[in-house]
């Protein structure tokens, strides 16, 4: 079991390669991040609070791995990670996105990762809490009370009649009240109750007024604050429900775990880990580079805006959010961009100086279409085999179908417009468009994808490049 806190660069590369083709120098470059922020938590700290994150600009046109090696890292790294694409963020003072609310939305991520985190931990306590509860519903403990282990109503019916304590076996007292309590609890998992009904009380869902705000950036978390500021001001309601026992175990437990989850504790956590291990991919950085010929105007200066926005969330400072204060400082960042049009030279000096590695992602070909179908953990032929395999279908490709596929998709990325390996995911679907419509018809049985079979399928669309344009 490879411990994900304190994986080497190459160990990195090698869960990397688990899922995403070549690109072996982005990997390295996002391998080594990884690890230094591993090693500036060894260091002192005085100097730990000085090393700051190593940001990245990954180069390359669309469909080539950018996204997915960001996104495998922060999995990897089991690290709040947020995807942005910054040509949605405009300058302060105008109505739009600002480049704060990268900061806000991931620490909601933090907060959702701490507490998924904290419900697992508990889940054993809230079961075990929710049972005692439902069992005080099925089997009061007061001697002159019911309990459930008599069904005399009418057949098929889901109310019961109770049995009294007075017409229950003789015993002594609480030894056979623990006893008869220990035999329902069985009963209950063994599932004897699940047609039975039981009524609990539970904490009705909250029906808070709707505020909405209109303004310019900057305030635009406003409306979640007023809304939360007007739950503490609103009692919460009870509600009485009959449900069946399953249902009603369930939601006693969502209730217990709501009650047993520490959420300043919750909080606390998920703003440290945002600051010392969150990483935020800012996508289509290339979009916001301004054209550098003279003087900057129209576009380009609204462009600008948003770089001397973003530069000091990357370089570091604090925003404030609904949970309190989040410092940048060790936030890692990595910025992609394809830069058709622009290069990174035509970002702001400054913001170019806070992103110091760059690596430039190679264009994918047939050879490597080839290994994406086949070799990741994830590939396209595997989804589809497994897909297809709960309708009882046992999908096979042959090697010249797989190299067929390939080719069809780097033809088509040559003749229309290049996006890289998500070419494969429209030739795979086209290709498969029949057989996933008739699946269920099908009965059980084999089907074998050929190269004969791809020519057949495509072989219409692929002679009209035209007709390709719009569906491949």
């Amino acid at each position: 079991m490879i411990d994900k806190q304190s994986l080497t660069p190459r160990e990195t590369v090698a869960e990397l390669d688990k899922y995403i083709v070549g690109q072996a120098d982005a990997k390295r470059s996002v391998a080594i991040a990884l690890r230094n922020r591993w090693r500036r938590r060894q260091v002192s700290e005085p100097l730990q609070e000085e090393i700051a994150p190593k940001n990245i600009i990954m180069i390359g046109p669309t469909g080539v791995g950018k996204t997915e090696i960001a996104r495998r890292l922060a999995t990897l790294a089991q690290s709040p990670f947020v995807k942005v694409e910054a040509s949605k963020f405009t300058e302060v003072g105008y109505v739009g996105r600002d480049v704060e609310s990268m900061v806000r939305d991931l620490v909601e991520i933090a907060i959702t990762m701490v507490k998924a985190e904290e419900r697992a931990r508990l889940e054993g306590l809230a079961e075990a809490s929710a049972e005692d509860k439902l069992l005080d519903l099925l089997l009061p403990p007061s001697p002159g009370r019911p309990s459930p282990l008599s069904d005399t109503g009418p057949e098929g019916s889901q109310s019961f009649t109770l049995v009294t304590a007075d017409r229950l076996p003789a015993g002594t007292g609480s030894d056979h009240e623990a006893s008869t309590r220990e035999r329902i609890r069985q009963m209950l998992r063994d599932g004897k109750f699940a047609e039975r009904e039981v009524e609990l009380t539970l904490d009705e869902a909250k029906s808070l007024p709707m505020v909405e705000i209109m303004t310019t950036s900057g305030l635009e978390d406003m409306q979640s604050s007023l809304q939360d500021a007007f739950s503490k001001i609103f009692p919460k309601k009870k509600k009485k429900r009959r449900l069946k026992v399953p249902d009603a175990m369930a939601a006693l437990k969502q209730q217990e775990m709501e009650r047993l989850i520490d959420m300043d504790k919750v909080m606390k956590e998920a703003l440290r880990r945002t600051e010392q291990s969150g990483i935020i991919f800012l996508d289509e950085i290339d979009k916001i580079a301004s054209r550098q010929s003279g003087m900057s105007h129209g576009p380009d200066v609204s462009r600008e805006g948003v770089q001397r926005d973003l530069l000091p969330i990357v370089e570091g400072t604090t925003v404030t959010t609904k949970h309190g204060p989040v410092k940048t400082d060790h936030i890692l960042f990595i910025a992609s961009g394809a830069f058709h049009v622009s290069k990174p030279s035509d970002l702001i000096p400054e913001l170019q100086g806070r992103f110091p590695i760059r690596v430039e992602l190679q264009p994918l070909g047939q050879k490597e279409f080839v290994r994406i179908l086949t070799e990741p953990e994830n590939a396209l032929t595997k989804q589809y085999i497994a897909l297809l395999a709960t309708e009882g279908i046992e999908l096979s490709f042959t090697e010249d179908a797989i190299e067929e596929l390939a080719r069809i998709a780097v033809e088509v990325n040559e003749n229309t417009e290049e996006i890289g390996a998500r070419r494969l995911h429209t030739v795979m679907e086209r290709v498969l468009d029949e057989l996933s419509y008739d699946a269920c018809e099908r009965g059980e049985g084999s089907f074998q994808v050929t190269a004969e079979y791809v020519r057949k399928q495509l072989q219409t669309i692929i002679e009209d490049r035209d007709l390709s344009r719009f569906i491949l």
